[in-house]
């Protein structure tokens, strides 16, 4: 089985450095950008039309490539969390965590007893092929595996120590544009508000032994919270850098 590498990364304090897949369902999509030295992607089946299969050929792709592969589910329940841990996620993202009870429920159903109450399955796209016990295997995964809760509500971080002192979470990652529009400032993503709030987020995350990270489109944001602490960035998407590579060849080669 190979290992979640940015798991192992971020327990060691180091960067991990990655995109969202939200259009593209060729699985050379994950080889290619492991070839240019991404960590991670995050799969979004929230607001993306990838259904299961097609999720399942993205990981599968990914993980060969040795790339650590998340799914952004829609909810935390039960059948979304499990599933996507059974088709070969390394973890998963919780959109819009607020409470304490969404977190313990989202940790049952990703963890195997006696952390938690997941269901047993032993498949290949996880395994390799390799042979082990059931105790060994639920031991290894339940170490191996991530819970990611996104922070996208002044609520949630106003309760963030709350939030991210659940045994069993990983990593907070900021959902930028819900946030502006649960802070009243939609779309200023570089408010004063904005800042505070997210500074909120890395300052708890530092107290419970948490990475914290954000999702944006803006290198120089990366960079500024990069610099503030955080250690889990994912940069754009598959068709925005794709979208944004065309205009720059165009833009050049159009100027006289």
């Amino acid at each position: 089985m190979r290992a979640n590498k940015v798991k192992e990364a971020l327990r060691d304090g180091k960067t991990a450095i990655g995109t969202a897949l939200t259009e593209v369902r060729s699985p050379e999509i994950p080889r290619a950008l492991a070839a240019a030295g991404l960590d991670f992607v995050f799969i979004d089946t929230e607001h993306a039309a990838y259904d299961t299969l097609t999720a399942s050929d993205l990981i599968r792709s990914g993980r060969g490539a040795g790339l650590s592969c998340f799914v952004r589910v829609t909810d935390a329940e039960y059948f979304l969390i499990a599933r996507a841990l059974d088709i070969g996620a390394h973890g998963i993202m919780i959109p819009r965590a607020e409470t304490r009870e969404q977190v313990n429920k989202t940790v049952e159903a990703a963890k195997y007893p006696p952390k938690g109450r997941r269901g047993y399955a032993s498949r290949s796209i996880v395994t390799d092929f390799e042979s082990a016990g059931v105790k060994d295997w639920t031991e290894r995964l339940n170490e191996d595996t991530m819970i990611i809760l996104q922070i996208e509500t002044k609520k949630a971080i106003d309760d963030i120590d709350q939030l991210i002192s659940v045994e069993g979470v990983d990593a907070a990652v900021i959902g930028p544009n819900d946030l502006s529009i649960s802070l009243g400032v939609p779309g200023q993503l570089d408010h004063q508000l904005m800042v505070e709030h997210i500074g909120k987020v890395v300052d708890a995350c530092e107290r419970q032994g948490v990475a914290s990270g954000t999702h944006a489109r803006s290198l120089d944001t990366l960079k500024y919270w990069k610099n503030r602490g955080m250690r889990l960035l994912a940069y754009s998407t598959d068709i925005d850098l794709l979208l944004d590579a065309a205009r720059q060849a165009v833009k050049q080669l159009s100027t006289s």
